[in-house]
């Protein structure tokens, strides 16, 4: 498909609507990933005095280092209701949003609901609004791993299957969702708001203090480092797994320091199975968005199983081992900066050595991650998101 600005496949015509009747948009988060892609949104929709902007907290991730801080570090609004979820298996917490989020629904009557990613809010808030008729638009639709073992897959698919409106980050997933059998009228390629965010914020988070307390600055500036995050059950649920990982990047940690902000899950199962590492693998709390996008932006090389970090390091420019077998994000391989390494140590290693040795992978900004995304995304729903009528 061309490289254009925006793909507007609108078949029904442009309706205009009188400025006092906002419409009003039920914008959902769920998990700390969501809150890069919810930031630019709400920025936007506020400086639309026709959009009343309604944020909804599911609860999914709710904690003071992990959640919290985003909040106040992207300028996020406080949300107007939050569900207090809380944790739980895949079944209890989706049935527990759905049960949570049907009174908000009746009660606030919004035009749309407006949900983005992958995590189960996602796709329960779907089903919920959906099953009251009410339409929902999904931001980062149509990325596709192909692993139906993730169950982020199994959320993608399914919200992609009944959202009405479907906001595309990159041209393979305007592929997937037409060989899915989706109108071309319902999808529209508009870029990625998780770099809208980074370019929003990276200037801010250059200021940062981190390296400073790291100790990885020197005179001259910043050090050589690594990056490394690891969160996906395949990687830390198993302790011969995790050894195994950890061992691969000891030997990176050999040649340089490696920065690893550990989940306290994680950090638990390190600590329960006495699990060794190298000294200059740095295990640190998990840091606040600012602090971290500084330390991708001034690394030397980031391994990580996290879908989000193959974007940002490709718009950021700095090589990435990804450590899983598969990706839903295949641009950041064929356009950016991304290697899929998946987890034989001996692979990791040998791929970390070449970029170390200035053999990495290098790459370009895919179309559309321009930092326009959100702006996008909001013109579109303006047009095309029909109001209720007045009572």
């Amino acid at each position: 498909m061309p490289n254009t600005p925006v793909l507007y496949f609108v078949s029904k015509p442009i309706l205009e609507y009188p400025m006092s009747q906002r419409l009003k948009i039920l914008n959902i988060v769920g998990a700390r990933p969501n809150l890069p892609k919810i930031a630019p949104l709400m920025r936007e929709m506020q400086r639309h005095p026709e959009i009343e902007p309604i944020l909804v907290h599911t609860g999914q991730h709710y904690d003071d280092k992990l959640s919290d801080i985003f909040f106040r570090q992207m300028g996020i609004p406080e949300p107007h209701v939050n569900l207090e979820v809380g944790s739980g298996s895949h079944a209890s917490q989706t049935a527990e949003i759905l049960k949570r989020i049907e009174p908000v629904l009746l009660d606030r009557k919004p035009d749309l609901v407006l949900v983005v990613g992958d995590v189960n809010s996602t796709i329960a808030v779907s089903l919920a609004a959906v099953k009251l008729g009410i339409r929902v638009a999904h931001v980062e639709a149509g990325l596709r791993s192909f692993d139906r073992t993730m169950p982020e897959e199994i959320n993608r698919v399914l919200t992609d299957a009944i959202a009405d409106y479907l906001f595309v980050t990159e041209e393979d997933g305007v592929k997937h969702l037409l060989q899915e059998g989706r109108s071309r009228e319902s999808v529209f390629l508009v870029g990625n708001v998780m770099i809208d965010s980074l370019r929003h914020f990276l200037p801010v988070a250059q200021q940062s203090r981190i390296g400073d307390e790291l100790g990885l600055k020197n005179g001259t500036g910043w050090r050589r480092f690594g990056v490394l995050t690891l969160h996906r059950p395949s990687n830390v649920d198993s302790t011969e797994k995790l050894s195994h990982l950890l061992g691969a990047i000891d030997a990176v940690a050999a040649e340089m320091p490696v920065i690893f902000p550990v989940h306290p899950r994680t950090q638990q199962r390190l600590t329960e199975d006495g699990i060794r590492h190298h000294a200059q693998l740095r295990l640190i709390p998990p840091v606040g968005y600012l602090d971290f996008l500084c330390l991708m932006s001034k690394s030397t090389l980031v391994l990580t199983d996290s879908g989000g970090i193959q974007e940002e390091t490709t718009a950021l420019g700095v090589p990435c081992l990804t450590l899983r077998e598969n990706t839903e994000r295949p641009i950041t391989i064929s356009e950016g900066t991304n290697l899929l390494v998946g987890t034989d140590p001996a692979k990791i290693i040998a791929a970390a050595r070449d970029t170390l040795a200035g053999k990495g992978k290098t790459g370009r900004i895919p179309p559309l991650w321009d930092g326009q995304a959100a702006k996008r995304i909001v013109e579109i729903l303006l047009k095309v998101v029909p109001r209720a009528k007045a009572s």
